[in-house]
């Protein structure tokens, strides 16, 4: 069975709802729009007026002003490509550090239990009170925040991969090869490693959003990125103490945070029901 769009022919298993399309619609536009906001933002964010201090919306200030005088609009457009930069780094640390170590322990049993161990002592400490323990020991920066967010997610990747090599290790293949004398690098990453390219791929999505979230979280607490640097979590924090008379300045960064992390996650979602070869099964 194949999809017809247009003139062109997808298989049935590739078939998208509405809901991943305007998702993927959704954070392209957010993306673009963080991504050149210095080639149109009015303002710089960093600029502080004191006489234009908590302004509304106007021609001059588009979304109104902040406490400081600064320009809304600009904050929250620039504030997303530091947003943005921290859900991405953390993602793909995670991912590549997890996948490294989650191979070597799937795959050596000696070396399992020591990895797993720490894994496990990783995983039972809050993740949000870790992040805020690394921070406050590197400093407020916006790699010390990656590194942060980073530490408490490889254990799940190494888990997620673990799991895979574990099973995939007993293949006949796999077994083949270790009898021919490959080298247990070649086993690793040309035999092993393409197994868990599904997995990682939603995995790191997930990683991302929550990243995203937990930059804000931290930013919120006071425990993230400089307050100098303009992110979504820094521009909700400095608006909470004025949210009754002027809620806009948590509505807006609030909003772009909500439609960006529900973007990738239903992106996630659609991922994962494309590369899970389970759910095909139960499809057909």
């Amino acid at each position: 069975m194949q999809v017809v769009l247009g003139a062109i022919q997808l298989p049935a298993s590739f078939r998208l709802g509405v809901g991943p399309i305007i998702a993927a619609v959704v954070l392209f536009l957010i993306v673009l729009a963080t991504a050149t906001a210095y080639l149109y933002v009015p303002h710089d964010p960093m600029n502080m007026n004191a006489l234009q201090r908590l302004k509304g919306p106007s021609e001059t200030f588009w979304l109104g002003t902040d406490p400081y005088g600064r320009d809304l609009f600009s904050r929250v457009m620039i504030g997303g490509q530091v947003s943005l930069l921290i859900g991405v780094g953390a993602a793909i640390v995670s991912v590549f550090i997890g996948l490294v170590i989650g191979l070597v322990s799937g795959f050596f049993r000696t070396a399992d239990a020591i990895i797993m161990r720490i894994m496990d002592a990783l995983m039972a400490i809050p993740s949000i009170l870790l992040a805020i323990a690394l921070v406050a020991l590197n400093g407020p920066s916006i790699w010390s925040v990656i590194f942060a967010i980073t530490i408490p997610e490889i254990p799940r990747v190494v888990r997620l991969v673990r799991s895979v090599v574990l099973s995939a290790r007993e293949e006949p293949y796999v077994e083949a090869a270790i009898a021919l004398g490959s080298s247990m690098s070649k086993i690793l990453w040309q035999h092993l490693m393409p197994n868990t390219l599904a997995p990682i791929i939603v995995q790191g999505t997930y990683i991302c959003a929550s990243a995203i979230l937990t930059e804000a979280i931290l930013s919120f607490l006071g425990a993230g990125v400089s307050t100098e640097i303009p992110t979504w979590g820094n521009i909700m924090a400095e608006g909470r103490m004025f949210f009754q008379i002027k809620p806009e300045l948590i509505f807006w960064p609030g909003l772009m945070l909500s439609l960006c992390i529900l973007s990738i996650n239903l992106l996630g979602d659609t991922a994962r029901d494309m590369l899970d070869p389970r759910l095909k099964k139960r499809e057909a």
